[in-house]
């Protein structure tokens, strides 16, 4: 993937992106806040299921590992 600033750069990031939206039956998710700043410069975020600035939080949910916030929610229900 490339650096979206640069116009001669943003390729890799671009056919990235378009590789992964034009995937049939696939739950796409874009996670981290240059990772969402690329894809709304590629005018692209509509193209995947779900899109958020959480990149590092992202990265420990899928680990299982244990989120401050999400705990405290959960022990209030």
């Amino acid at each position: 993937m490339g650096v979206t600033e640069f116009k001669h750069y943003k390729q890799g990031t671009l056919a990235m992106c378009k590789a992964i939206s034009k995937l049939e039956n696939c739950f796409s998710i874009v996670g981290g806040g240059d990772s969402v700043a690329a894809v709304e410069d590629l005018k692209m975020e509509d193209k995947f299921s779900h899109v958020s600035t959480g990149g590092g939080a992202s990265l420990e949910f899928l680990q299982g590992l244990k989120l401050p916030g999400f705990e405290a929610i959960q022990e209030k229900n």
